[in-house]
Parts: structure tokens; sequence; C-alpha cells
């Protein structure tokens, strides 16, 4: 997504604090302010701070079109998958994506990721109906980046022909967090500035939809509400979060690095 003029978007609602919660060992709360105290370990893989068994992940290494994921089954417990794309932080025991500017793509994009995409328990893609309360929780922090980074996504499903994004949460260089709401399922992507936060600093999002109709975004304790047009009802959606990089280059050594301190799904 090319940086537009960015609409400043009203909450329309209650602050949520709501909680943030890590799973796999003993957790920790974060606040409204994003301030964590965790016990992450630093010696063990992702797997071992965090329940990834409902998740997969697409590294930004393999052949052109079709980069490699990492089952859900290889990234559990204190001896699964990491590399240098993701890995435990072995100063903080964060799980860190690297996303350089030079990857693997698949076909739909320019861009490369280091990036989970929900998975169903049972190992099947997850693929949920909008309506209900569904939730992505995260504590997170971006170590760098180049110019701008999606860290959590609604991205749709099955349901027809469209592989875009419902909701894409980005993160920019100067600090601003932006909200990019899709108009349709044949594109046009609207944004709205949802918070700043300075890079290198933790913060918190919940990214939410429920009835069907209406996505639910909290920025550190804020929230704010946005309709979502009737044309994405015949599909079907699923969460993704990490470093999914929106700047591309030759170069390997610039990129989007995001570290995250929880992340939590949740379907009611």
């Amino acid at each position: 997504m090319k940086r537009r003029t960015k609409l400043l978007a009203a909450a329309t609602g209650t602050a949520l604090a709501g909680t943030i919660g890590l799973l796999g060992t003993a957790g920790a709360q974060a606040s409204a302010a994003g301030a964590v105290t965790s016990n992450l370990k630093t010696s063990v893989a992702p797997g071992g701070n965090f329940n990834l068994s409902v998740w997969e992940l697409q590294e930004p290494v393999g052949s052109p079109g079709s980069p490699i994921t990492i089952s859900s089954s290889k990234l559990q417990g204190a001896n699964g998958f990491q590399d240098s794309y993701f890995y435990t932080d072995k100063s903080d025991g964060a799980m860190t994506f690297w996303a350089p500017e030079k990857g693997v793509t698949t076909t739909n994009s320019d861009h490369a990721r280091s990036e989970l995409r929900e998975m169903n328990a049972n190992g099947s893609a997850a693929d949920w109906s909008l309506g209900g309360t569904n939730k992505l929780n995260a504590t997170l922090r971006v170590v760098s980046v180049t110019d701008h980074v999606t860290v959590g996504q609604i991205h749709l499903g099955t349901g027809g022909s469209s592989t875009k994004p419902l909701l894409e949460l980005y993160y920019y260089a100067d600090g601003d967090i932006t909200v990019g709401i899709e108009n349709s399922p044949s594109g046009g992507q609207t944004p709205h500035t949802v918070g700043h936060v300075a890079v290198g600093t933790r913060w918190t999002y919940m990214i939410g939809e429920s009835g069907a109709h209406t996505l639910n975004l909290t920025i550190n304790g804020t929230t704010t509400h946005y309709t979502i047009p009737s044309s994405f009802n015949p599909y079907k959606v699923y969460f993704k979060a990490g470093s999914y990089n929106q700047s591309s280059s030759d170069s390997t050594t610039k990129g989007a690095r995001v570290a995250f301190y929880a992340l939590t799904v949740s379907h009611s």
C-alpha cells in the first residue's frame, strides 16, 4: 500500500483495555499503555513460549512465487522450528519475525513476509464465518522498518475469488499506526490513523470482528469501529500476524523486524 493522506479515525465506543494473554508458559498481563512484565524464556524456540498449535509460518524463501511454509507441528515446543527469519530473541525471549526487502513472495504480492497464518487445531486452514466474537490480541514492538510493515490482518478466505485482506494493520517508520479497511473484495483500501508509538517501543493491539458487520480495533486501550461492507458477506476469513514488509528492493539487509511478546486468538 502506498502511503496516502491519512484520516484520523474517531473512537466510537468505550475504550477496551483487555487482557493480552501469554500462551504456553506462565503469562503476563499487558496494560492499556503496552507495558509488559513477562517470563519469556530466552533459550527455547518460539514454540516454547507461545502456543503455535493454531498457526503455520510463511517465510521469505523458497521458489519464486512459492514461499516455504512451516507447519504447526514443526513450530510447536521448546525445540520447535526457528531460523534467521523466525526466532527467539536471546535478550528478552520475544518471538521475532524478519522480512527483508528482497525475498520470495507469493504470486499475489510484491512484498516478502515472515508471517503466521491462522490454522485450526486439527491442522486444517482456519476459515471462519463473519459473526460471533473473534479476536486477535498481541503485544509487540517494531524493532526496525524501512518504510512500513503489516503486523496483523483479517484476511479473506473462501467464498469468492478475491485474495485481499479485509483489514490490515500497518506500522510506519515515523511511528504512526494505521489501519487499512478494504472497500470491497475487488480492491481499494481506506486508511485511518489509529495511534503513534516510537520505533522500539512495546504496544498492544486487538483486531476483532463481531456481529458479521463490525470490525473492532483496539490500540493501547483505545477502540475504534468500522462497518464491514455487505459485499464481503459471502466470504469467510482468518487472522495473520508477524512481519509482512511493505517495501521492496534488491537489499537483503534492509527490511522489517517485529518482536512479539504475546499473541492469542479467540473465537466465541
